[in-house]
């Protein structure tokens, strides 16, 4: 085994955080007597440092605090007229002359929505450059939506030459098929960190952004969001510990390969027998892009179903908000499919670098891996491939059951090498998998069949069931929802155990 690479950047020693939601109304006026949590009231601000320095007295090595504001409803400085800037130079005062540090997200969009939600964090950040105290970096998610399987990088990255900037990925397969999937997350961290923002010319790469050699910031830092749960391995699944390992290692290196990490990985974690790591590894590094081709493929992104996102939901629509529905995202209708983010629509590609920009709002020049993620087009868009759209939506989807069938064949050739008890493990949640697999393609095309109006392509298998039946599909007790059955999007309540899935 080679030795770990030497770290790149500065890393905080100190590691220990509290997250809190900042100026929470009904909360903050019951502690001392206060009437307000405006960030600038000097009372407040006088409360924030007794209470930072009470922690300190009880942490020594306490590291600062993870604040989540004015996001989802949830209370912040603008409930008093006050910026992102203002709320967390209130904390980072406090925390300063212990050394501590506030790690604000920037994960925020408005209660009700008027512009693209990939836009707003943007709109709200960059005006603030530099406004934040030092001990401040802002915490960005990789993509500018909410980790779905493929995002194009956050336009904040690269935007803000005068904050200490973080990276936000997510461990936990919120959007990727949850523990029984596997999924490999290396590739897609690998793919944020790789991708080059241009602000600076070429090599202005994501990882060059939070390293801090891009903006010379002196703190930095990035960020995993993950679950611990009662299982054994803690993670959910034995191929999840490889994401918490390829997250700990491009922490430390973010110039490394994904692949070398995943043959470090299944070499302490299995075998050392070249017949068992190459296949392995082949099949972890293409993980990612399967299941990327079995829910969302060509820049499709949200098209789950609510609340718990378990599964598929094209056809989610109506509640609360718009930007919590699948419709807002993929934009289907006679005419095609798509979010137009150029200048005849949101013009989200405004928010990247010039080049980068004109690149993102030329169809024939967006890389098809992102192309429904900028640009609404016909049905009969030709593709790289000489497939019509839709055909190549059918390909994709096909193909990613496909890569699922080819994946549970080469674990079920290597059982010589595993314990029986990980083996059956693996075994039984690829089978899962393939099943919710075809699932997700049969439930997306039926949905979209009905505005393309265009056939499934003979040498494809036709879905299993007709649209009405993916729609009435409900789980009640899926993790996410609130502890009680809640009505399918057919308006049922889910009072009955979920139908079996094809």
């Amino acid at each position: 085994m080679q030795p770990l690479p030497t770290p790149r950047g500065a890393w905080p020693s100190r590691f220990t955080a509290l997250m809190l939601v900042l100026g929470m109304p009904d909360t903050l006026p019951q502690l001392r007597g206060l009437t307000t949590a405006d960030p600038q009231d000097p009372a407040v601000r006088a409360w924030w440092r007794s209470k930072v320095d009470e922690i300190y007295r009880a942490i020594p090595d306490f590291g600062g605090f993870l604040v989540k504001a004015d996001s989802e409803g949830q209370p912040g400085p603008q409930d008093y007229g006050r910026t992102h800037a203002q709320g967390a130079n209130l904390l980072a005062q406090a925390l300063a002359p212990h050394g501590g540090i506030v790690m604000w997200r920037a994960f925020v969009y408005a209660s009700s929505p008027s512009e693209d939600r990939a836009m707003q964090a943007y709109r709200e950040f960059v005006p603030l450059d530099g406004r934040f105290r030092p001990n401040v970096l802002l915490q960005v998610k990789n993509g500018p939506i909410d980790f779905q399987p493929r995002e194009p990088f956050h336009p904040l990255f690269g935007a803000l030459p005068h904050t200490p900037v973080m990276l936000e990925v997510q461990l936990t397969k919120e959007y990727l098929g949850f523990a029984t999937h596997l999924v490999y997350l290396g590739p897609l961290i690998e793919e944020t960190l790789r991708s080059d923002t241009l602000v600076r010319g070429p090599g202005s790469t994501v990882a060059r952004v939070i390293d801090g050699s891009l903006f010379q910031q002196p703190i930095t830092g990035i960020a995993g969001v993950a679950n611990i749960g009662t299982d054994r391995n803690w993670t959910g699944s034995q191929f999840n510990q490889a994401n918490w390992y390829v997250f700990g290692r491009l922490a430390w290196d973010p110039t490394a390969s994904s692949r070398d990490i995943a043959r470090d990985w299944v070499r302490m974690t299995f075998s050392n027998d070249p017949a068992f790591v190459t296949p392995v590894v082949d099949l972890m590094m293409g993980s990612r892009e399967t299941a990327v081709d079995y829910m969302m493929p060509l820049g499709l992104h949200h098209i789950m179903a609510r609340g718990h996102h378990y599964g598929p939901g094209p056809w989610v629509t109506g509640g609360p908000r718009a930007d919590w529905t699948a419709t807002y995202y993929h934009r289907a209708g006679r005419d095609g499919i798509g979010f137009d983010r150029t200048a005849t629509g949101s013009n989200a590609v405004s928010q990247y670098a010039p080049a980068l920009a004109a690149q993102f709002a030329d169809p024939a020049r967006t890389p098809e891996q992102y192309l429904l993620w900028f640009h609404h087009l016909p049905w009969d868009h030709r593709m790289a491939s000489g497939r019509t759209l839709w055909d190549e939506l059918v390909f994709r989807y096909s193909r990613g059951v496909a890569s699922v069938g080819a994946m549970r064949r080469t674990w079920q050739s290597l059982a010589r090498f595993v314990d029986p008890g990980r083996y059956t493990e693996v075994s039984a949640f690829l089978a899962i998998q393939e099943r919710e697999a075809r699932w997700w393609r049969d439930a997306c095309l039926s949905y979209f069949q009905t505005f393309s109006r265009r056939p499934i392509a003979p040498g494809f298998k036709q879905p299993a069931h007709p649209l009405s039946y993916y729609e009435s599909l409900c789980f009640p007790w899926a993790p996410g929802n609130p502890g009680r059955p809640q009505p399918c999007e057919s308006g049922v309540p889910c009072e009955l155990p979920a139908p079996q899935l094809p």
